[in-house]
């Protein structure tokens, strides 16, 4: 509404009028002249008169800070004239007769009030666009970055910051971002952002043009995982002879990041402990089924815990064919049987990376 964005606008730093008294047609008696009020006064006085006479002036559409600023001014009015209060009206009544209409601030509110006029296409089109938001914003820009990037700033920035940039991202991404934080930083931010309700418009854009900026100064990585990852993820993929011959390698060349990847490296052997049984439908979907009979089969001698643990969380007349086709075949060879269970291994590693599913931490 009109009056709405008026009263923002003077406490936002603008002004009702001058302050200088009409001396057009002086009267024959002497009338005390105005007293002088500040701009967040003569708007107090407006919302007091309004208050008088059981008008609600609208006051939730305004920022906390102007409330603030609003309540503050009202304190130090005290009494007002007759001639200070007729200034005052006048002058904001005059203010208001210069408005002629009040447009919808941003694309969401102009789509808020064309929605029901407009065609579902356009709709869908303009309601795309306004979630995107603003390219020049530096939300928009923070909030298309990958969750491996946002993730220090999390971890470096006070709990107050972090809490206003988990409110900005979506609610998916805040949400995987704040469950990779460590638990008791994750609860404090939580709480941080119950404490951001106070916080203006205008801090929150300064707050995001400097992220921004500090990230610009921060060069994207070449590689999106870390080395440990990497070379994690080409191990899963080889033989279990190769694999302990490089990682023994490794250890004769740093122990510390061979004892990371081994962390890192995921095989058919960590299946029950690292995949939820929830997923597992999943994960059968994505492999070849005749692939996933050939694992079985290697597995009931190599890993009886994984194959019990894949068949345990299927359906029981899928398990029971599984089982009978996985007994009846020959024992594979063992170069064979392990890229059977490289294929389920690979599935699970996709899925991961494509946010599908999660694993679980392994453990220390």
């Amino acid at each position: 509404m009109g009056f709405e964005r008026e009263m923002g606008a003077v406490l936002d730093g603008g002004n009702i009028g001058d302050g200088r008294a009409d001396d057009r047609g002086k009267a024959a008696r002497m009338v005390p002249p105005p007293r002088h009020l500040s701009a967040k006064q003569k708007a107090a006085v407006i919302v007091r008169l309004l208050l008088s006479q059981q008008v609600s002036p609208g006051l939730d559409r305004l920022s906390p800070a102007m409330q603030a600023d609003l309540a503050r001014a009202m304190g130090t009015l005290g009494q007002i004239d007759r001639t200070t209060l007729s200034q005052v009206v006048g002058e904001f009544t005059a203010r208001l007769d210069g408005l002629a209409m009040a447009g919808p601030h941003g694309l969401q509110a102009a789509l808020g009030l064309l929605e029901p006029h407009i065609s579902p296409i356009a709709r869908d089109g303009l309601r795309a666009e306004a979630e995107a938001g603003d390219p020049a914003d530096p939300w928009t820009k923070l909030a298309a970055m990958d969750p491996d990037r946002l993730r220090p700033l999390l971890l470096s920035e006070s709990a107050e910051v972090a809490g206003i940039l988990l409110s900005k991202l979506g609610v998916a991404k805040a949400a995987a971002l704040l469950a990779d934080l460590p638990q008791e930083r994750a609860q404090v931010i939580a709480h941080a952002v119950a404490l951001t309700a106070t916080v203006t418009p205008r801090m929150v854009e300064r707050i995001g043009a400097q992220l921004l900026e500090q990230m610009r100064d921060v060069p994207e990585p070449a590689f999106r995982a870390g080395p440990v990852d990497r070379v994690g993820a080409i191990l899963n993929s080889v033989g279990a002879g190769l694999r302990d011959a490089l990682l023994s390698g490794l250890e004769a060349r740093d122990t510390r990041f061979a004892e990371e990847v081994r962390r890192a490296i995921f095989t058919f052997e960590h299946i029950p402990k690292r995949v939820e049984a929830t997923d597992v439908p999943r994960i059968l979907r994505r492999v070849d089924p005749d692939a996933l009979i050939r694992a079985l089969a290697a597995a009931f001698a190599t890993a009886p815990l994984a194959a019990e643990f894949l068949l345990e969380n299927m359906s029981k007349r899928l398990a029971e064919q599984m089982r009978d086709e996985a007994q009846g075949l020959a024992p594979p060879r063992g170069d064979e049987g392990e890229a059977s269970m490289a294929e389920v291994v690979t599935a699970i590693r996709a899925l991961e990376e494509e946010g599908e599913i999660r694993l679980i931490p392994p453990e220390d």
